[in-house]
């Protein structure tokens, strides 16, 4: 038998597995009628991070290499040769601020790193039935997300990486909590440009609760009887929401490696537990590594879309130090009738 017969079998049976992967995140006909949206509890964690993610329409899962790995799929990380320090700042819909910040460092055999993700809410003023002009109060809302990752480099091929993080929400004086993991892996191949399959599982996890004392009130136990006391302290207890848990199987090719030019086209499928399942498509050209243009679109197939249109540039500047590179990138996205979203971004590799 010729040696590139078992080659250009096991190259067969890869392109399968991508293509059944892929189809898997298409939605079939009729088989979900009913939208999912607003089902689960901290929205947030599916705001995507850093600017050359988003302006790729999020199509990310297999390209992460850098500390936004942390996010998007913790096996990417084994590919980083160098420490990072990536900081991203998007102004959301409806005056809402993302901030991410994220640092991960060749580390106990892999590279372990560290996130923090925060959504903030600007103050609003409160209002009751009985004072809708406002009582004189105001609230805020704040959600946070706090991450250890690590990810290794199982063989030259394939990598692994997993994340624990610690979720919180909350709403003026009360607070939901839940913990939640993200499990990533990524196999690079040798056909179609060196086509990488990454692929990934986020925020598997317990339940959030709201809780404090904004819930507290007072109650009378029992008012058919006269002379009883109506203040007896209560609280309300409110449902248990699960948190949004996501799968994403992605590829990404580069047709185009060279010193002067370089490009990659990458696709992701994304099957969630609270929305219909789409497709993320995304392309980033570089010139001399230095000036990279970018464009995507993001959710594919999803009814009721907004938007999805994603552009982006970035600039990357060595440091004088050995392995230093300064990366400044911006993303902007449209999101149809909800507005456009800015997203600016930092990070130094040292």
């Amino acid at each position: 038998m010729p040696a590139t017969q078992p080659l250009v079998r096991r190259a067969r049976v890869g392109l399968a597995l991508v293509l059944l992967g892929l189809g898997g995140g298409l939605p079939e006909a009729g088989a979900q009628s009913v939208s999912r949206a607003g089902t689960t509890a901290a929205p947030f964690l599916q705001i995507g991070v850093g600017p050359r993610a988003m302006a790729l329409g999020g199509a990310f899962t297999a390209s992460a290499d850098d500390a936004t790995a942390l996010y998007w799929n913790p096996a990417g990380l084994a590919q980083m040769r160098a420490g990072e320090f990536v900081s991203a700042h998007s102004e959301w819909l409806g005056d809402v601020s993302h901030d991410y910040v994220g640092v991960a460092v060749p580390l106990a055999g892999g590279v372990v790193g560290a996130s923090v993700t925060m959504l903030g809410v600007p103050e609003m003023t409160v209002r009751t039935e009985l004072n809708q002009q406002g009582t004189g109060e105001t609230f805020d809302a704040a959600d946070l997300a706090v991450g250890l990752s690590y990810g290794r480099q199982i063989s030259d091929r394939f990598s692994i990486g997993g994340t624990a993080k610690y979720i919180q929400q909350r709403v003026w004086h009360s607070t939901a909590s839940a913990v939640a993991v993200d499990i990533g892996t990524r196999f690079q191949t040798d056909f179609f440009g060196g086509l990488t399959i990454g692929a990934a599982i986020s925020n598997f996890g317990s339940d959030l609760q709201l809780d404090g004392r904004d819930l507290r009130t007072f109650v009378d136990p029992d008012p058919s009887q006269d002379g009883t006391n109506g203040q007896i302290p209560a609280d309300y207890a409110l449902d248990t929401w699960s948190l949004p848990l996501d799968f994403k199987i992605g590829v990404v090719s580069r047709p185009l490696a060279s010193r002067m030019n370089q490009l990659s086209v990458s696709v992701d499928a994304l099957h969630p537990s609270s929305n219909y399942e789409s497709l993320n498509v995304g392309a980033e050209y570089g010139f001399r590594e230095r000036v990279f243009f970018r464009g995507g679109f993001q959710g594919l197939f999803l009814p009721e879309r907004e938007g999805g249109l994603a552009l982006g540039l970035g600039v990357r500047q060595p440091l004088p130090y050995p392995d230093g590179m300064a990366k400044l990138d911006y993303a902007f996205r449209d999101g149809g009738r909800l507005g456009r979203v800015h997203t600016v971004g930092l990070s130094v590799t040292f």
